[in-house]
């Protein structure tokens, strides 16, 4: 059975979206997994990944701005691949237009607000350059949206922001007052019960939404995960995995099986 697509503003999109967050080595578990995961992760493999994905008519990642992933990115399309690109914007830029301004340079397909600025800045009231944000990636004519861990960001977006779509982390995962950006090795926790409280959430959102973090940066066994989400994707709903298939090759061929199977 293929893979479903849904609309994200004036972009169509696989249901299933390959996340990027083991190719730049975020494990959200270990340092010791995240250097793993660099070592693994290298040009090649990553855009046999890509090419893997558009074989199981997954047709959009999600991944950083940042000159790695853009460079690979446009390697893998200088050797024919197709695949779409919704960039995140980088939290190490300190400066969330100009990395906007990346995405957009370098070909995005969708560009949304990376999870940890918008939780930080909710909880200092600094959202004020946000709409103006948003509004530069809407005339570049493509989708605009934010993504979160905090539930009360996307309560404050539904007020405030004219977005395509959102990125809804099942898991609020770590304080982010201090700091935007999760550092290797810094402490996180998954609870069920923020993840039910995101998902009940969703279901009053009025913009689609892509459904983040749903395998609890492995913690939560495929088959459990795509259960449950399958349970709470709404009709224009899409959901994003990441793999780091070093020792199960046929990880990504597995995941999209049953996603296949829970999400009709």
């Amino acid at each position: 059975m293929p893979i479903g697509t849904v609309k994200i503003g004036n972009l169509t999109v696989s249901r299933l979206i390959l996340g990027g967050n083991p190719f730049s080595g975020f494990s959200h578990q270990t340092p010791e997994l995240d250097l793993a995961m660099k070592k693994y992760f290298t040009a090649d493999r990553i855009k046999k990944t890509f090419r893997s994905a558009e074989e199981l008519g997954i047709t959009t990642c999600i991944s950083r701005a940042d000159r790695h992933i853009t460079r690979l990115l446009f390697e893998y399309r200088n050797e024919g691949g197709k695949i779409q690109w919704i960039a995140q914007t980088c939290p190490e830029m300190k400066n969330t237009a100009r990395s906007v301004e990346d995405a957009l340079s370098e070909g995005a397909h969708a560009c949304f607000i990376h999870g940890g600025i918008m939780d930080y800045l909710f909880s200092h009231n600094e959202l004020d350059d946000i709409p103006g944000i948003i509004k530069m990636i809407k005339e570049a004519g493509i989708p605009a949206g934010i993504a979160g861990h905090d539930p009360q960001v996307f309560e404050w977006a539904e007020k405030n922001l004219e977005v395509d779509f959102y990125m809804c982390s099942y898991y609020n995962s770590a304080h982010r007052d201090q700091e935007a950006e999760l550092k290797s090795g810094r402490t996180e926790w998954f609870n069920n019960a923020d993840r039910d409280i995101m998902v009940s959430l969703i279901r009053k959102l009025s913009k689609p939404v892509i459904h983040y973090k749903i395998f609890a940066a492995g913690r939560t066994a495929p088959r459990q995960a795509f259960e449950f989400t399958a349970r709470h994707l709404r009709a224009g709903d899409a959901a994003c995995i990441g793999v780091y298939p070093e020792n199960k090759p046929e990880m990504l061929i597995e995941d999209a099986a049953l996603f296949n199977e829970y999400v009709r």
